[in-house]
This record gives C-alpha cells, sequence and structure tokens, in this order.
C-alpha cells in the first residue's frame, strides 16, 4: 500500500510539472506599410532566419498595407502585388487599416478573396452584396497554446474611416471600445488574447483603459515608433514606424494558461544584409515598368518639408485649372522630402496616390475662409491645408491649441483679402467630401485626376526651386 502510494504521489507530481511547463509563442509584427514592396526581400530574409529558429512563428500586420507605392496601387488588379508578397512570406493576420479601403469596395472583396491569411475587424459590418469577407477574431493553435487575435479597424470623427467617403457606402462601422468588449468572452477560451489595432498609438494607450483582459496590442495608423513594447495599464502595446523600415520581434511566455511576461525588440529590415532570393525575383517582376521612371523636371534644390511639397502640388492644381485659389488637406501629401535631381512619374504618384479627382468651386472669401476651417477640422491630425494664391494665419485659441480662434487670410503680396468676392477655388475630390461648411456651389468634378495635373505642371516648368515657402503660419490668440 505505501509503495502504491509513493507511486500516486510521483505521478502527481509529474503531472504538476508537466501541467507548470513554460511555454513560447513567437510573432512578428508590422504595420502601415504603404506597399513598401522594396523591402520585400529582406523582409523575408528576417523571417526566413527566425523561423529557423521558431518554425510556429505569428506574422501579424496591423493595416495599412497599400496606398503609397505606384508599382502596387496601379497594377492591373489594384494592391495585388502586396497580396501576392504578403502570400509568400506566409502572413497570418492582418486588421484593416483606412486606406484598405482605397480602392473600394469591390476592390477590397476581390484583394480578400486573393488572400491567403483573414482579415479581422470586430467592428465592421458590410452590406452582403461586397463580398468583403471579414472575420472579428481568430483563434490560433500554437505550441499547444490558444491565440485569439481580434481586429479593429479605424472610425474617424465622420464615422468611417480616413478614406473617400464613396470608399465605405454600405458599410457600419462601429466604435472600436465599445464593440471590443463584446468579444471579452475570449479571455477565458484562450491563453493569450491579442488585439490587432488600427486606431492610432494614443487611441491604443487610452484603449488600454478598457481592456485589461488582452495581453498585446499591436497598433498601426499614426506611425509611432515604439521602442520594443510598451506597459500601460498592464497591456503591452507595440507600433513601427511605417513604409517596413523595422519590424517587431515579440515572445510571450505562458504559464498554466497566464501569460507571466511579455518581451518585444525592433529589428531593422532597410538596410538588412540579406535577400530572399523568390521574393527579390517577384519585386523584380512587379517593378517592371519603365512608364514609372520617366522624368518629368528637374529639382534644383531637395524639397524638404510637407509645406514645400504641398505648395508645390496646389500650385499645379491652381496653374494648370486656371484658378485664382487651391488648397489641399495635409493628410494627402504623402511625404516631406525629394532630393534634387529628377522629378519622376513615381514620384509624384507616391505623393498623391490616391486617385482623387480635382473638384472646382466659386466660392466668396468668406465661404472659402469656412471651408479651409472645416477641412482643418476633418483633417486634424495632419494640421491646416496646404494652399495657393493666398497667405494664412491660423490663430490658434489660447486654451486648446486644437482649436481655431480665428483665419487670417491676405492676398499673396500680403494685401487685403475681400472676403465677400467670388473666387475660383480647386481642390481634391477628398477635401471636397469631408469638408462640411456652408457653400452655395457644390462643386463641379473637373474629371481630372489630382496626380495627373501635377505632372502636366512639372512637363510645363521643366525645372523647380520651392526652397523655404511657407504659405500658413500659426500664432496663438491674445485671449
Amino acid at each position: 500500500m505505501k509503495k502504491l502510494l509513493l507511486t500516486l504521489a510521483a505521478a502527481c507530481l509529474l503531472a504538476s510539472a508537466a501541467f507548470a511547463e513554460k511555454k513560447e509563442i513567437h510573432i512578428v509584427s508590422i504595420n502601415d506599410m504603404h506597399a513598401k514592396i522594396e523591402n520585400f526581400p529582406q523582409f523575408a530574409a528576417v523571417i526566413d532566419s527566425l523561423r529557423a529558429i521558431y518554425p510556429e512563428l505569428l506574422i501579424f500586420s496591423a493595416g495599412d498595407n497599400r496606398t503609397g507605392e505606384p508599382l502596387n496601387d496601379l497594377y492591373e488588379i489594384p494592391a495585388y502585388p502586396m497580396v501576392a508578397l504578403m502570400n509568400q512570406i506566409g502572413f497570418d493576420a492582418t486588421t484593416l487599416g483606412n486606406h484598405e479601403y482605397d480602392g473600394g469596395q469591390a476592390n477590397l472583396a476581390r484583394l480578400i478573396n486573393l488572400s491567403n491569411f483573414p482579415y479581422l475587424a470586430c467592428n465592421i459590418i458590410p452590406d452582403p452584396k461586397w463580398g468583403i469577407n471579414v472575420l472579428p477574431y481568430k483563434m490560433f493553435f500554437v505550441n499547444e497554446l490558444r491565440v485569439a487575435v481580434i481586429g479593429a479597424t479605424q472610425v474617424g470623427p465622420a464615422g468611417h474611416p480616413d478614406t473617400h467617403p464613396d470608399n465605405c457606402t454600405e458599410i457600419l462601422f462601429t466604435p472600436v471600445e465599445e464593440t471590443l468588449q463584446e468579444y471579452k468572452w475570449l479571455r477565458d477560451e484562450s491563453d493569450v488574447v491579442i488585439l490587432l489595432t488600427h486606431i492610432g498609438y494614443e487611441e491604443d494607450v487610452e484603449l488600454s483603459k478598457y481592456v485589461p483582459w488582452a495581453d498585446l496590442i499591436i497598433g498601426g495608423h499614426s506611425h509611432t515608433q515604439v521602442a520594443g513594447g510598451e506597459f500601460h495599464n498592464d497591456v503591452m502595446i507595440t507600433q513601427d514606424i511605417n513604409r517596413l523600415e523595422r519590424v517587431t520581434f515579440i515572445t510571450l511566455t505562458v504559464e498554466n494558461g497566464k501569460v507571466i511576461d511579455r518581451k518585444a525588440k525592433n529589428i531593422e529590415i532597410a538596410g538588412y544584409p540579406k535577400q530572399n532570393k523568390i521574393v527579390a525575383e517577384m519585386v523584380r517582376y512587379f517593378s517592371d515598368n519603365p512608364a514609372f521612371q520617366r522624368q518629368l523636371a528637374t529639382l534644383t534644390a531637395p524639397m524638404t518639408t510637407y509645406e514645400e511639397l504641398g505648395c508645390m502640388m496646389t500650385d499645379a492644381w491652381r496653374v494648370e485649372t486656371g484658378s485664382d485659389i487651391a488648397f489641399t488637406n495635409t493628410g494627402g501629401v504623402r511625404y516631406d522630402y525629394l532630393p534634387a535631381g529628377p522629378f519622376t512619374v513615381s514620384d509624384v504618384l507616391r505623393l498623391d496616390p490616391f486617385g482623387n479627382t480635382l473638384v472646382q468651386f466659386s466660392l466668396t472669401g468668406q465661404e472659402l475662409k469656412d471651408m479651409l476651417i472645416a477641412t482643418h477640422y476633418a483633417d486634424i491630425e495632419y494640421g491646416f491645408p496646404k494652399v495657393s494664391g493666398i497667405l494664412c494665419n491660423v490663430i490658434l485659441d489660447k486654451k486648446d491649441n486644437k482649436k481655431i480662434k480665428d483665419l487670417k487670410i491676405t492676398n499673396p503680396d500680403g494685401s487685403k483679402f475681400d472676403l465677400k468676392k467670388t473666387y475660383q477655388v480647386v481642390t481634391n475630390s477628398y477635401t471636397a467630401a469631408i469638408a462640411k461648411s456652408p457653400r452655395k456651389d457644390q462643386g463641379r468634378d473637373l474629371n481630372r485626376t489630382t496626380a495627373a495635373v501635377i505632372q502636366e505642371y512639372l512637363e510645363h516648368q521643366g525645372t523647380l526651386d520651392y526652397t523655404g515657402v511657407n504659405r500658413v503660419t500659426q500664432s496663438v490668440s491674445a485671449k
């Protein structure tokens, strides 16, 4: 009898030790790749190296896989090169960034159907007619552990993601924080709970207060470089800078169904010394389009700010359409540096990748003022619009620097601007849609894409120098 009891005790100890065994989950997270296909051979090589050590490696994207590279965005099936490359590397899931909608509903559905990985977003309800197959979450089984991944897509002030409203018609978007609570039950069904969000770093930090049941938030949208992982309210948050400059490698340690340790480190992709040869050949194939390399003009000095590039864009629209004034939402200016030398078709399409058209209005000076302010609030994370044909002094509220107290407009020579006079004003179709301001004229679509008009302007100029050009200043109200 004593021998039997000893045997049973030993068995219990072995079982307890086995049950308490620590296990690890390894993840590579990425966000806001914006179609930087040039970095995929290096990215694939990093994944190859990690998979050799961790065969069950998970790869997640926090959205905005597309928009920003004409080789991808203007492909025969728009954005297919990114899908093909993500399939080849073996992504496990992505959430929907606001730019995933840029090609419209039908194109999004087609891309999802061509993907070998699921798209996760719990707060999107598309009309079934679009065939947009999005899951709220997915359970992954890794190293005998249950990993629940819940997706969430960005919802802007207008009630839809930051893309042209037409791209989101007949799709219902629900509040992120509120909708995520409906999936709290996954905590009891999982060893690990991960939120895959495209809402922005500050929003993720705020969200962490309401999801203490989550172990990890993999975030995107704001292009915020987090050093490894940050802890907020005992939730780890990660995010990387955009355009596949670097990724984050995450290790979660689990014991008895609970995450007991979380570590994360950044891995540089740009300049990585190795390449995956198959992926490199795919990138070469997708890049074989000499039309994008055609030179339009020559920059005699580099453009070094969003303001300089935005002024050039709006000059192009104003001059080529014969308008008095032009402006663009600052979010429509997609990079802030271009070196001296050739200004190519590719440079234009990366600068203005959305396929917007130009819309012309007959506006009084007061209506223009109201529309500029409305554009600022609709595009507030990027700042005040870029302009041509006028100068603007934005007077911010002393108590709230996000609120405009007043806007002073002058003519380019500094003379008084007439608020009662009617002007021909041109802007892009996205801005025309988001700027909710009182105006009699609802605008006329000129059926000319904004990027094509910029190309025309550059060809007409030959050489350009926008060094130091700045048409928008800011001050703070005295009261």
